[in-house]
């Protein structure tokens, strides 16, 4: 019973230091009220992608109450063009999908609108031609922040990979929360967009050039897994040029028992000296990845610099002047937390007064194991063996010694 409760004791601390390991704190705030928070690009890289991980406590160890918003100026709907619906489906409690027609000859993104929700959405993007083979473009996506301060309904951007197809459809993830209702489908024809984000930096980004292949492949590199939304390629020459590319990963997948590496397309971009602007990409959380350009028969792209940016993120919270307040993240098997607060998001102002995160420390996990040996390797076991053989050899021995007196008296 006790070697049971070490056990136990043993494995809760195991628990304790796989949680919540990478820690920072809130600079303080001379009055009490609302403000308005830059999650920096290191907490989200030691977080869950969702950030769902992410708990903030005062100095009591009580949870303080936040909530995040991605700030960046919307285009109007003024600008709107509308998708034509093919069809609406909505299975209870599983999924609901949606298939547009789409109008334009190639496209990078589509904006949805939505009625406002506080949820969080998981989403997978596919495309077609004839509506009988679909293609993967986005997997397993989340869709969040869908509330507006400024009205009943959200548009929301989503970046998709380079792409030509007809149709494209939407399947939203219904099976833990109740579905969202999207209004419309379609794109910003006049939108402005003013999108804040931070730039993040790679461990390394090494080009190298494959005349035979005709392509150029670029790996990069971080310390961790970051996030990147966008990627700005400057270049030095030539003059003009045109050029596709895809950003890719390699990934394990097992086929007939047999494990094999393959290329997992995420996003593919167009480099056209007409249009210098940001590449934008489905959302990266990783550590590795590579970006190939096909060249045909052209020299290859000489670059300046290659930059790499993700979208910033904000959190508001509550905070109380002179408290002093602590971030933990970093807890794989954390849900997202539900708080009162996220309701009042209409009637909050947009010019929040503003604080920082500071002071990110990523501890490392002291983990213990502890592996329950076989019971022919227990040592109570192994004296037991011991006790139970000196006893068989003293059975035989006094057994024997009895034989001989028999004999001997005969």
């Amino acid at each position: 019973m006790k070697r049971n409760k070490f056990l136990i004791l043993l494995l809760a601390i195991n628990g304790l230091f796989a949680q919540q390991n990478t820690t920072a704190k809130i600079k303080s705030v001379n009055e009490n009220g609302l403000y308005k928070i830059i999650v920096p690009a290191d907490i989200r890289s030691f977080s869950k992608e969702d950030l769902s991980d992410f708990r903030i406590y005062d100095a009591k160890q009580n949870e303080v109450p936040y909530f995040l918003i991605q700030d960046k100026n919307q285009a109007t709907a003024s600008g709107f063009s509308e998708f034509k619906l093919v069809s609406k489906t909505v299975i209870p409690k599983k999924k609901t999908t949606i298939i547009v027609e789409t109008p334009e000859k190639t496209i990078d993104e589509m904006v949805l609108s939505i009625t406002n929700s506080v949820v969080t959405k998981s989403f997978d993007i596919s495309g077609s031609n004839d509506q009988k083979e679909w293609f993967g473009l986005i997997n397993k996506a989340q869709l969040f922040n869908l509330e507006s301060a400024r009205g009943l309904t959200i548009f929301k951007t989503l970046a998709l990979p380079l792409s030509s197809y007809r149709y494209l459809k939407i399947e939203f993830d219904d099976k833990k929360t109740l579905p969202i209702n999207v209004l419309k489908v379609g794109v910003f024809t006049n939108k402005i967009s003013n999108n804040n984000v931070q730039e993040i930096f790679p461990k390394s980004s090494t080009i190298t050039q494959y005349p035979s292949r005709k392509q150029t492949l670029i790996r990069v590199v971080f310390g961790n897994r970051q996030i990147v939304n966008q990627i700005v390629f400057n270049t030095t020459s030539p003059r003009f040029y045109k050029r596709n590319g895809r950003v890719y990963l390699y990934k394990i997948r097992e086929i007939k028992r047999k494990t094999e590496t393959y290329k997992k397309t995420i996003s593919t971009f167009e480099l056209n000296s007409d249009l210098k602007k940001p590449i934008k990409t489905a959302q990266l959380f990783e550590k590795v990845f590579y970006l190939e350009i096909e060249n045909q028969d052209n020299q290859p792209l000489a670059f300046s610099e290659i930059r790499f940016f993700q979208n910033q993120l904000f959190l508001i919270a509550d905070l109380k002047a002179g408290e002093a307040y602590r971030i933990k993240t970093g807890n794989p098997k954390a849900e997202a937390p539900e708080y009162d607060l996220e309701n009042f998001k209409s009637k909050m102002s947009n010019n929040l007064p503003q604080t920082r995160i500071y002071k990110i420390n990523r501890q490392n996990s002291n983990t213990i194991k502890v592996k329950e040996k076989s019971i022919w390797k227990q040592t109570w076991f192994m004296w037991l063996c011991i006790g139970l053989g000196g006893i068989a050899i003293l059975y035989f021995t006094v057994k024997l010694v009895k034989d001989m007196k028999n004999n001997s008296s005969i």
